[in-house]
């Protein structure tokens, strides 16, 4: 008996001792006199995280942090990437931040009606060599295949969301990310419909992509598609004003008259039907109005300078809404 309880003295003695060195030991602050960032390779061991922390001079008994890592589960749950370590953290500090997984990453919002030029730019903002690469692979079709994209780009396929994304992240890996939750939002359940209507991914994007330009208010967003699927089923071209800019010069910029003649592919004042492919990212509610146009019988539609439209069902109607909101006579 006195054996055994001299023996768990002892190990009671060792355990407050490791315990009370573990203590020290982590409330240490961390060796680096000025902010760092280290870097986590993708499928890094935890004997491989703490070399590169030992290496930074941010811990300094490798051993004790690997044992106490291991034990609380660092190994499975530390994100590969960049880790902001501060000249006040201590050594429990980084182990928290490792255990949150708590990256570098920045915040990319896409809006609903930006462009590729306008997507290029926002990446550009996060690092510049990424809108050369970005340029790089955006009419690359056998990165289009791989993401499903029957399309000249992957114009309209980059979802309008905002996305956190991890310094040093691959422009490929930044894209599949958007194409994907685009396909999460255009589903199953649409491409279906799609089908069954005889319309095509591509060309439900294409509209919901013009649609998306016109429209100011979700509320007209039905009836604009419902103006062009009449025009379509007539074989009347288009006209929409933002096809006709297009890879020329940028949206905020507007339209003039003179754009109106731009020989391109995707203007709709020169070409019958729809353009070869989207000219925007649309988002949902586009993607629905141009697969459910309203039932009314609108073939032409006019801004009345406060985000609505006036609609008319003939070129005459259409004149005559056009001289009262703007005061002049349009023959």
């Amino acid at each position: 008996m006195k054996i055994k309880k001299y023996l768990f003295v002892v190990i009671v003695g060792y355990i407050s001792f490791f315990a009370l060195y573990l203590l020290i030991e982590f409330t240490k602050p961390v060796g680096t006199k000025e902010d760092i960032e280290i870097y986590i390779p993708r499928g890094a061991s935890f004997s491989q995280i703490a070399s590169i922390l030992k290496e930074k001079r941010v811990i300094g008994n490798e051993t004790v942090f690997i044992i106490a890592g291991r034990l609380l589960g660092i190994e499975k749950k530390a994100r590969a990437g960049y880790y902001l370590i501060t000249s006040d953290m201590n050594v429990m500090d980084v182990i928290k931040k490792l255990l949150e997984g708590k990256i570098t990453e920045y915040t990319l919002t896409i809006i609903e009606g930006d462009s590729l030029f306008e997507i290029a730019d926002r990446l550009e903002q996060i690092n510049p060599s990424l809108k050369e690469e970005f340029w790089k692979i955006a009419r690359d079709s056998n990165f289009l295949k791989n993401l499903q994209i029957n399309a000249p780009s992957l114009e309209g396929y980059l979802y309008p969301d905002t996305y956190l994304i991890p310094k040093g992240m691959d422009v490929r890996e930044i894209l599949t990310i958007m194409v994907r939750r685009m396909w999460q939002m255009y589903d199953e359940n649409l491409r279906e419909e799609t089908r069954r209507k005889g319309w095509t991914v591509n060309e439900i994007l294409t509209l919901a992509s013009i649609i998306e330009k016109e429209a100011k208010i979700d509320e007209e967003k039905p009836i604009i598609s419902a103006v062009y699927h009449n025009r379509l089923k007539k074989g009347m071209p288009l006209q929409a004003d933002p096809t006709a800019i297009y890879g020329i010069k940028r949206f905020r910029d507007g339209v003039t008259k003179k754009d109106l003649q731009n020989q391109t592919p995707y203007n709709t004042y020169k070409i019958k039907g729809l353009p070869p492919g989207p000219i925007a990212s649309p988002g949902i509610k586009s993607i629905i109005a141009a697969l459910n146009p309203s039932k009314v019988d609108y073939l032409y539609f006019v801004s009345k300078g406060d985000g609505t439209h006036e609609f008319s069902v003939d070129f005459k109607s259409h004149v005559s809404a056009i001289n009262k909101i703007r005061g002049t006579q349009v023959e």
